[in-house]
């Protein structure tokens, strides 16, 4: 990993590449997104401040755990800009997301659990298998392409 020196307060996108492992269409997409900010210089050369690294570092952490991009983009907006995220930050926000972690290993885990079922019948029944139509609350009344009908 190349290092850089500490008086350089503005990396390259290629620099900023190197150090923190995202590639740089990944880097143009998440600026795209809002969720980071660079200057041009006179030659519309793109440079990022140095604290940007925490903030690909934060957004990476965040998509490994699952949370979506725009959910990420609330949290970093709540950061004054140019401030690099500190542990006390990563731990508010992220605290934040519990409930909509748990909820998903909540549905990870019925899927495992019905996964292991389905494959032993292997007739993926659109009517009653909990994997092609989960939840169905209208099932039990009628077919849902009959439902459709009635709403018309």
């Amino acid at each position: 990993m190349p290092q850089i020196p500490e008086k350089i307060h503005e990396l390259t996108v290629g620099q900023l590449s190197a150090r923190s492992g995202a590639a740089v269409s990944a880097l143009h997409f998440y600026e795209a997104k809002g969720l980071i900010s660079s200057r041009r210089t006179g030659g519309n050369q793109r440079r990022f401040g140095r604290d940007t690294l925490r903030r690909v570092a934060f957004i990476r952490a965040a998509q490994r755990v699952g949370i979506p991009l725009a959910t990420i983009r609330s949290a970093l907006a709540e950061l004054p800009e140019e401030r690099t995220p500190t542990r006390e930050d990563w731990a508010r926000l992220s605290q934040a997301w519990r409930s909509e972690l748990d909820e998903r290993i909540t549905q990870l885990n019925r899927l495992r659990d019905h996964l292991t079922d389905c494959i032993g019948c292997g007739c993926l029944s659109l009517d009653t298998c909990v994997l092609s139509n989960p939840d169905d609350a209208f099932g039990e009344r009628r077919a849902g392409s009959r439902l459709m009908a009635e709403g018309r």
